[in-house]
Parts: structure tokens; sequence; C-alpha cells
């Protein structure tokens, strides 16, 4: 499947801004790791921005409407099992793509929202400005910090490591979105 192809799919499932924000931000992330573990980046790219492809329409149904939608589709085997993955209560996951789409998928929003209170944006960010706002519970609330930081130990990745990772990818895909699709991952760019 082509990125435009994904991306005219994911729009047939889902309408919200902030929901296409985030799978691109997850596509950045799991870019930057396929090319890290010399792993094919269209398809890891094209797994993290579906990821959350049935989330919108089928929130009590995710991620098994979404596994689904991909299975349907005729996506490769290895993406259909990380997306089942990624949402599961589970202590370990199959396949390098499962645990990196898992390690990713949280991370990769909170740089975002870590980029979004920084007048420069991701420009320049370090993991120390991440791993602060780690540190204040009141900062994205919501997001399970023990979680950000076990799933980047089951990738084999030491939590600052994995975050630079992250910021890289989304520093190199903030570039390519603009400039492919018009869009920014922050809004205040």
């Amino acid at each position: 499947m082509e990125r435009q192809e994904a991306i005219a799919m994911w729009k047939e499932y889902n309408a919200e801004e902030h929901l296409f924000r985030h799978a691109l931000a997850v596509e950045g992330a799991m870019r930057a790791y396929a090319k890290k573990y010399d792993q094919d980046i269209e398809l890891w790219g094209i797994c993290g921005l579906l990821h959350d492809i049935d989330f919108e329409q089928y929130p009590r149904e995710h991620p098994a409407k979404g596994v689904e939608i991909l299975q349907n589709l005729g996506c490769h085997p290895d993406m259909v099992q990380a997306v089942k993955e990624h949402a599961m209560d589970m202590d370990h996951r199959e396949t390098l793509l499962s645990r990196a789409l898992y390690a990713c998928d949280e991370m990769a929003s909170f740089v975002v929202a870590v980029g979004m209170v920084r007048p420069e944006g991701l420009e320049g960010m370090k993991p120390s400005s991440v791993t602060k706002k780690m540190k204040n519970k009141q900062f994205a609330a919501k997001v399970d910090r023990e979680q950000l930081v076990k799933s980047a130990e089951d990738l084999g990745e030491e939590i600052s490591e994995h975050i630079q990772v992250i910021i890289n990818g989304l520093q190199e895909h903030e570039k390519r979105v603009r400039a492919m699709d018009g869009f920014a991952l922050l809004t205040h760019s």
C-alpha cells in the first residue's frame, strides 16, 4: 500500500484533526525506527499511520475493528499483528514491529505535546525536555509514564535514546509532511 492510499483510507474512517496529527506523529516515529533497525521504512510508516484507523468510528472495538479493516485491505500480516498488539495489555509483543509500534504510540504524541509548549517547537529539542515533562504529572496527565518507560525497555532502548530517535524522526517527518501534505504536526509552528 502506498502512503497516499493509506492516508485516503485513514480519512475514510476518521475526520478528527487531532487523531490525524497523532497518526502522523506515530508514522514519523515508526519511520525513524525502521531506519535505525534497517527495516522496511514504508511498511513501518504506514503501520504507524494506520494503527488507530478504527478509533474514531469504533472506539469500543479498538483495535479489533482496525485489524479487520487492515486484513480486508490485504495489509502485511506483520502490520496487522502490530496493530492488534499495540492496544493490548500484555507482557510480550511477538515482533520487532509490534514492540516498536507499542513504544512509539504514546511517546510520539507526548513528544509532540512537549513541542507544543516550546516556542521553538521540535527544533533543538533534547530528551531532557521530554523527561522533565514526564516528571510533571499534570502535563498530559492521562499519559501513563510507566508505560512510556517500560515500552522503550521492551524494545531494548534506554529511555533517553528512545526519545532522541523519536525526536529525530518527528523533526524529519515534520518537514516531509509539510512538503507532501501541507500539514504540520505542531499547530503553532
